[in-house]
């Protein structure tokens, strides 16, 4: 298994689309109509949705944060690698910062992993996410990926003090930040043209439509 350091990314899938007045389940896509970018919401665990790179997020690599849940499944499937780079401060888990791995095919569904930093967990709010977005929109432009999917993973890191559809709210602002400067850098002849078309934020079914709330009410702001 190859481990390389970088920042972070995501990627999508080809699940059915549902209305709003569905009960989500896994597998279920929840588009967000009219939106300047298009986003969906995919109720899907990050180890088996599929795209060419997966983002998670970590908190701060100390022992009293626990893998629980998603992550816990993905590091039972990475073969206890996200409990080796933490407890041997290879991933301290700071805001920010990032991890490339590339399992083996059939590891998971996704090509690459990204993990990202989200710091202290009992200084935690939702604004980190805005910076977080900026970062995914950035590595995605800057590793070709089109198509990013995002989980966010604050719940499953042990965190409960905020809803998700602020976390979506705040994480959209940041990866539209990140794409009106890629925007205005290839405007001005100092960049590339922009290549993210579309990205899939992961949500858990109970939390998917809050998410999709969220993250709506700025991806339709006039």
């Amino acid at each position: 298994m190859k481990l390389t350091r970088i920042v972070p990314i995501l990627l999508a899938a080809s699940f059915a689309f549902v209305t709003l007045a569905q009960t989500p389940s896994v597998g279920t896509r929840l588009a967000i109509p009219n939106s300047k970018l298009p986003v969906d919401v995919l109720v899907q665990g990050p180890t088996e949705a599929p795209g060419d790179l997966q983002v998670i997020c970590l908190f701060s690599s100390v022992p009293e944060n626990k893998l629980l849940a998603s992550l816990a499944t993905m590091d039972q499937q990475l073969g206890g690698l996200l409990t080796t780079v933490r407890t041997t401060a290879l991933f301290r888990g700071d805001l920010g910062e990032t991890m490339l791995l590339t399992p083996k095919p059939g590891v998971i569904a996704a090509r690459h992993l990204l993990i990202v930093g989200l710091g202290d967990r009992t200084t935690f709010t939702a604004a980190r996410e805005e910076l977080i977005g900026e970062i995914v929109y950035a590595e995605s432009e800057r590793l070709g990926v089109a198509a990013p999917t995002f989980a966010p993973t604050v719940i499953d890191g042990g965190f409960t003090g905020t809803d998700t559809g602020t976390i979506g709210a705040e994480f959209i602002t940041g990866f539209l930040r990140g794409r009106a400067v890629a925007a205005a850098l290839h405007a001005g002849n100092t960049g590339p043209a922009p290549i993210v078309t579309r990205l899939t934020f992961l949500a858990g079914a109970a939390h998917a439509l809050d998410t999709q709330k969220g993250m709506a009410a700025i991806l339709n702001a006039k």
